[in-house]
This record gives C-alpha cells, sequence and structure tokens, in this order.
C-alpha cells in the first residue's frame, strides 16, 4: 500500500489543525527544501506521558531550585551557546519565557560539557528572572528527560509527567531558516495545557545538534501502576471508562483495572480497544514513528508492551507517590462554559429492546444575527442508549429557495443534505471540537439544527433530550471551517454478496485545504479509504480504513493539513458485506440501496475543509456533485 505522503504534506505546508484542537500554524505555503524540518512524532513513542521525575535543578549561580515549585506546568528547553540552530531559537525562547502564560516555570538546559561558564552567564542573563539557566555537563538532566538534541523541548506538568515533547517551531532547521516560524509547536501547546484543552501536536522532532548522551538507563524491572500503567489508562481510557462516562465500567481507580484486567488483556491483544482503524503508515527501521493523525486513538507500541508487561506480571500498584496528577473533566461540559445551548423540544422515547430507525429531531437556535462559533459540544442526555448522533445545519436562505419545490422529502433530498456535510457529530468518547484562534464555523441568523439520532436499546425503557453548547468567537475567523460530502446516492448492493465495491469522487476546482476525514456507512459497511488523485490521473492513498465499524463513527484528524491544488479530486471508495456471514446484516437476501435507516445503506465520505482564498462568511457556489 503506497505511504501517505509526508513529503507531499511537508511539500504543502499547512496551517496546524483543530481542536480539542488547538492550534493551527500561519497560512499554507511553499517551504524552502530543508533537510531536516519537524516532524510530527506519535506521542507515545517520543516519551510522552512518561514520568520524567526532575525534582530540583541547581542553576549556573549555584541556586537550588525545587521543581515545580508552585507552577502547573515546567518548560525544559535544551539550548547550547555553540550549536548554531540552538543559537538561533534563544530569542524566541527568550519572548515565550518573558511573556508566556501564568502557571509556567522555564528550566533551560545546557548539555554540551565545553560550553563556557562565560556563555551560560550570559544566557542567563538574557533570561532574566524568566528562567532558570543550568548546565548539564553530565548529561544526566537530558537523560532523564529524553532529550536527544540541543533544541528539543520538554513540557511536564507538576506530577512530572511528560505533556509535550518537540520542536519549538520550524523556523529554523537543518539547511534552511525562514522570516518566521509557520508552526509555532511550543507556544499552542502551552496555550493548550494552560487552557485545559488536548494538545492538536503533542510530539515532534526537533532539528538540532545531536547529543550523544551513552546508554540509557536501564529500564526498570517491573512496571508499575502508579509510575506507568496509570498514565497510560487515563491518556487512553478514561475519557469513556469513568464515573458518569459512556463506557459501562470505570477505570479510574487501580481496584477497577484490576478487576477488569482480563477483558482489558483480551481488548488490548487484538487491538480492538482504544477504538482506531486506520491503518498505520509504513516507515523504515530507523525512521521514527510518525503518524498522520492529531488525534490518534491506538495504543503506541511501548504503552502496549508495558500495559500486557504488567498484566502478565502480577499487576504491581508501586508507590502513590509516582502516580500522575487525577485526569479532570470540566464538570458538564468538556468545551469551555456554552454561550448558548439548545435542546429537544421534547423528549424521544427509546424502547427497552430491539432497534430503533434513525430519529430526526429538528431544533430551532433562534439566533437573531449570523454567529461565529469556535467550540461545539454534542451531549446525549442519555449517553448509555445513543449511538452516533449527526447534526445538520439547516440554513432559512436555502430552506426559503427550496419551499414549494419539494412537497416531501425524498432519499434524493436526503442526499443532496449528506453532501452539504454535517455541521456537528457525536460518538462516544468524541463530542467535541475546540477550533484554534482564527478558525470557526457559521451559525447564520434564523438556522435550524437537525439532530440525525441513532439510538441503541440497552434493556431499559427511557427518554433522551440531547443538547448541544457553542462558544461564539470573539471576532471573525480568518478561516471558515466546512464539510463536504463524497456521496453515491446510487448504489446497488447485490443480495449475499460478500465484498461488494462502490466509488465516487468529487473535483477540487480551486485549491482547498483538508482537516479531517469522517467516512459513514452503516451495518454492511466492512472498509473504506479516501484517495487523492492528482491532475495526471495518479492515485495517493490518505486514509485506509481496512475494518469499518459501524459501531464507531471515527473522525480522522490531519496533524499536518492537506492543501489540494485546482484539478485535482478526491475519491471515496467503499466495500459492503451483504452476506449472512455478516452477523450485522439485518437480511442478506436483498439488494440494498441508498437510505437513511441502518437497514438501508449509505455511500458518504465526509471532508472538513477551509477555502483559503474565500472570505470567511461568503456563499459558496452549488456544491460539486459526486463522479461515480
Amino acid at each position: 500500500m503506497p505511504r501517505p505522503s509526508l513529503a507531499l504534506a511537508r511539500s504543502a505546508v499547512l496551517a496546524l489543525l483543530l481542536g480539542g484542537l488547538p492550534a493551527f500554524a500561519q497560512e499554507p505555503s511553499r517551504p524552502e527544501p530543508a533537510k531536516w524540518a519537524p516532524r510530527v512524532l506519535e506521542p507515545s513513542e517520543h516519551g510522552v506521558g512518561r514520568r520524567a521525575a526532575v525534582e530540583s535543578v541547581r542553576s549556573v549561580a549555584g541556586a537550588e531550585v525545587v521543581l515545580p515549585g508552585d507552577a502547573k506546568f515546567v518548560v525544559f528547553a535544551l539550548l547550547s551557546p555553540t550549536c548554531p540552530l540552538s543559537a538561533k531559537f534563544t530569542p524566541t525562547l527568550v519572548e515565550l519565557a518573558q511573556a508566556g502564560p501564568q502557571g509556567v516555570r522555564w528550566v533551560i538546559v545546557d548539555p554540551v560539557a565545553t560550553d563556557s561558564e562565560e556563555s551560560l552567564r550570559a544566557l542567563a542573563e538574557r533570561f532574566g528572572a524568566s528562567a532558570t539557566v543550568v548546565r548539564d555537563a553530565d548529561g544526566k538532566l537530558a537523560r532523564t528527560l529524553g532529550a536527544t538534541t540541543t533544541t528539543d523541548v520538554i513540557v511536564t506538568d507538576a506530577a512530572f509527567t511528560v505533556r509535550f515533547h518537540g520542536a519549538v517551531d520550524d523556523q529554523h532547521g537543518v539547511g534552511y531558516s525562514l522570516d518566521k516560524p509557520r508552526k509555532r509547536f511550543l507556544a499552542e501547546a502551552l496555550r493548550s495545557l494552560v487552557r485545559g484543552e488536548p494538545l492538536l501536536v503533542a510530539a515532534t522532532d526537533a532539528p538540532g545538534c545531536e547529543l550523544d548522551l551513552g546508554d540509557e538507563p536501564a529500564a526498570a524491572a517491573v512496571v508499575t501502576y502508579h509510575e506507568r500503567i496509570e498514565r497510560i489508562v487515563q491518556q487512553r481510557c478514561v475519557e469513556c471508562h469513568r464515573d458518569g462516562g459512556v463506557a459501562p465500567f470505570s477505570l479510574e481507580r487501580f481496584d477497577d483495572v484490576v478487576a477488569h484486567a482480563g477483558m482489558i488483556r483480551r481488548v488490548v491483544e487484538n487491538r480492538s480497544m482504544p477504538p482506531w482503524f486506520a491503518v498505520p503508515f509504513e516507515r523504515a527501521p530507523d525512521e521514527p514513528a510518525t503518524t498522520p493523525w492529531a488525534n490518534d486513538r491506538s495504543l503506541g507500541e511501548s504503552e502496549r508492551a508495558d500495559l500486557l508487561a504488567w498484566l502478565a506480571g502480577g499487576k504491581p500498584e508501586g508507590d502513590p507517590a509516582l502516580a500522575p496528577l487525577p485526569r479532570t473533566f470540566a464538570g458538564e461540559w468538556n468545551i469551555p462554559t456554552p454561550d448558548r445551548v439548545f435542546q429537544f423540544a421534547q423528549p424521544v422515547a427509546v424502547k427497552a429492546s430491539g432497534t430503533m430507525p434513525y430519529q430526526n429531531v429538528v431544533v430551532e437556535t433562534q439566533l437573531e444575527e449570523d454567529r461565529w462559533v469556535r467550540a461545539i459540544e454534542v451531549r446525549p442526555g442519555a449517553a448509555a442508549v445513543v449511538h452516533h448522533v449527526l447534526v445538520h445545519l439547516i440554513d432559512p436562505e436555502l430552506e426559503a429557495a427550496n419551499a414549494g419545490r419539494r412537497k416531501r422529502r425524498g432519499d434524493d433530498d436526503i442526499a443532496e443534505e449528506e453532501r452539504l456535510g454535517f455541521w456537528a457529530a457525536y460518538v462516544p468518547g468524541q463530542g467535541s471540537l475546540v477550533y484554534p484562534d482564527g478558525y470557526a464555523k457559521l451559525l447564520p441568523k434564523g438556522a435550524k439544527l437537525r439532530f440525525q439520532m441513532h439510538y441503541t436499546p440497552n434493556g431499559t425503557e427511557t427518554t433522551d433530550v440531547t443538547r448541544i453548547g457553542v462558544v461564539f468567537a470573539s471576532e471573525p475567523p480568518r478561516h471558515e471551517v466546512r464539510t463536504i460530502g463524497i456521496v453515491n446516492p446510487r448504489i446497488r448492493i447485490p443480495a449475499g454478496a460478500a465484498n461488494h465495491e462502490e466509488s465516487a469522487s468529487i473535483p477540487v476546482p480551486l485549491d482547498a485545504v483538508v482537516l479531517a476525514f469522517v467516512p459513514h456507512m452503516h451495518v454492511r459497511g466492512k472498509a473504506c479509504r479516501y484517495e487523492r488523485i492528482g491532475r495526471d490521473g495518479a492515485a495517493t492513498m490518505l486514509l485506509d480504513v481496512p475494518r469499518y465499524d459501524f459501531n464507531w463513527q471515527m473522525l480522522y484528524r490531519l496533524a499536518e493539513p492537506l492543501l489540494l491544488h485546482a484539478g485535482e479530486s478526491l475519491r471515496f471508495t467503499a466495500w459492503y458485506d451483504n452476506s449472512a456471514a455478516n452477523p450485522a446484516n439485518p437480511d442478506p437476501s436483498v439488494t440494498v440501496k441508498w437510505g437513511p435507516q441502518t437497514f438501508d445503506e449509505m455511500h458518504l465520505g465526509y471532508v472538513e475543509y477551509y477555502l483559503p482564498w474565500l472570505p470567511p462568511g461568503q456563499k459558496l457556489p452549488t456544491p460539486p456533485r459526486g463522479r461515480r
């Protein structure tokens, strides 16, 4: 399978993307050729989530500084005055340390033994009281932090858990320098950490002077819960598996994890949990573990190995003093307190057993003016029975234009709505979006929200009132985030077919920047992929999902947004299993066509994007229809 092009992503240098979703960078551009520019790495394979205990440091002036002190986060920035690249980042680090967010302590670490005392004193003078400059002549501190170059930055929280490990920004690399950075990795990571928001990019490599710190210290003979496993479970599991969460049991405590050890072992071994279905990129053995996905939920190989070793090794609890900080969730909402909340006017009754057709509920917003939305969260009232939610925007202008032309809402109308894309979505563990400054979605004056609800009865009758909370942007954005659907409403899946293929594509008439993909099929959906079709007709794989699961309507968010050029196209291909061997198949004896219910099927590849050339709020022409 061709590797989705990292070279392509680097050659189309783009704004860093969405939130949970902190930071886009600047505008898409074409960088000068570089021998080495920062690459987004798999966080767990680059030390993120591990414990790096640096409880105190001694400054070049001889003062001992206890960490973290009263700070919530500590920034350890490697810097050597004798490394040209490291020196180039010094002004940026000084500026960030002096003007950065509150609650952050800065430690500047010089790991080069031959750097002069005079140069270190000069460095300390440049930073002043904003940072502590430390000589690390024996490399012990750098080894503890897992640093690899003189431009590395490691951010830990107050329990010494590594939260970010990567480059300051991409302004300088091996063989190039830019007038200003396009991607401000460290600044955006700190902003997200202080806000309590997920990091879009938690790990990159850091082009600089390589460090040879000798052999890594021997790994601990025993993996313990508090030192290692609790951090993995916090990062990968407790968003759903917590008290009040959508999962059937909590994994917040040691006893919880031990009680469910058998099931944890099974789902880790067969890789069914955490849910993530994109095929990893292939890479050479000497290449770092990279990921194209900002929201990759899969276990890293080191996490998986440590978790299985702990499960097989007696499940030792270890020292509670080494535990991470408790993971907290922001009260009722995971986004900042909403400015407006819209909800169902009447509860929806959910029966005790069996299946239910999709329920479509329209909610009036009654907005008196257009508003830009920077954060969205869908919150089911009865999360235990809500399988997923897609929220579509009903634009009052379009609704008025179609009035009288459509007497009933048929399948073609539904397909046209799907082609216009969704506005918000919910699946267990993934119901909120937080857009960084400069990016937002439009909520027009008088708009209506159509909630497409899929309920899964769980043995008890109940009712549901789903809500959606929105946070308004303080000013109009630079870019309007939009979605479009690659749709084939003419699908016909023959009775008994075990591997039926359908495909559709959309042209790219003008340059566009792709942010994310959301494939959508129903219970016969088996596999799918997105491909970029170049002007020469060559196909490049963008997302490959060989094991599609209707139970998880996943959003795959690119860590490096993708610039598509005019004249190219996007193709969405899907495979369906309409055979008796598919246990979810409601009736393998019928030919299945497009339809809104789960016993029907859909061929729908959503794409989230923005148009760098179109002012926010300007109406698009009629979206291009898909080609079969």
